[in-house]
């Protein structure tokens, strides 16, 4: 009943109460964000798989700048990502404008995170059970290690999430997600200032 009833009713009304209480953080944040990006915006917006493959935009506050070399390409990750995206990303700020995804069906408050459309042909059939339920904000896998972990554990968390979701736990992860954003733990991997690419192996 949880899982297919009232997880939904849940997600929409808390996401609701938390959009309404954090409007004066979004607020402030916006506006930082504007001048640091350069002019390169401040919410960030990519298609994602969601419940079933189902592809839906996923949004996000944008942390870095669009700068570019001298050829037009973008500068690497840790170049543009700026004093300002790092703290938002490290406090996990950036994750908030995706309640308003929680709020449209298109995600839960905890589940699989949405990874990019471009991994759909390259996921196991057991990887590919990530999206029997709705990706989620935050999940198992973010609270136990977020990016800091390979990609073959973050699936192996994932899939263990499918099997045994229920109001425990995601109470679980709600726990365990508040000690890692407080301690900060696997934000970034390591040698690198966003998590390395999936290529169906690593």
């Amino acid at each position: 009943m949880y899982k297919h009833f009232f997880k939904r009713v849940l997600d929409f009304f808390i996401a609701l109460i938390a959009l309404i209480c954090l409007s004066p953080v979004l607020l402030v944040v916006t506006v930082w964000l504007h001048f640091a990006n350069k002019g390169a915006g401040v919410f960030f917006f990519q298609e994602r798989p969601g419940r079933k493959a189902k592809i839906f935009k996923v949004m996000k506050f944008k942390t870095m700048t669009d700068e570019r070399d001298e050829n037009g390409l973008l500068l690497p990750d840790e170049v543009r990502l700026t004093k300002v995206g790092k703290f938002v990303r490290s406090t996990s700020i950036d994750e908030l404008p995706q309640l308003v995804n929680v709020l449209k069906g298109d995600m839960a408050l905890i589940g699989p995170r949405p990874l990019l459309v471009q991994y759909l042909p390259l996921y196991s059939p057991e990887q590919a059970r990530r999206h029997d339920v709705r990706p989620g904000i935050t999940g198992w896998a973010q609270c136990h290690g977020r990016n800091a972990i390979t990609w073959t554990q973050k699936f192996k968390y994932d899939v263990w999430y499918v099997d045994h979701l229920s109001f425990i736990t995601d109470l679980k992860v709600i726990w365990y997600t508040i000690k890692t954003v407080v301690k900060r733990d696997g934000i970034v991997h390591e040698g690198s200032a966003t998590m390395e690419p999936f290529n169906g192996n690593n």
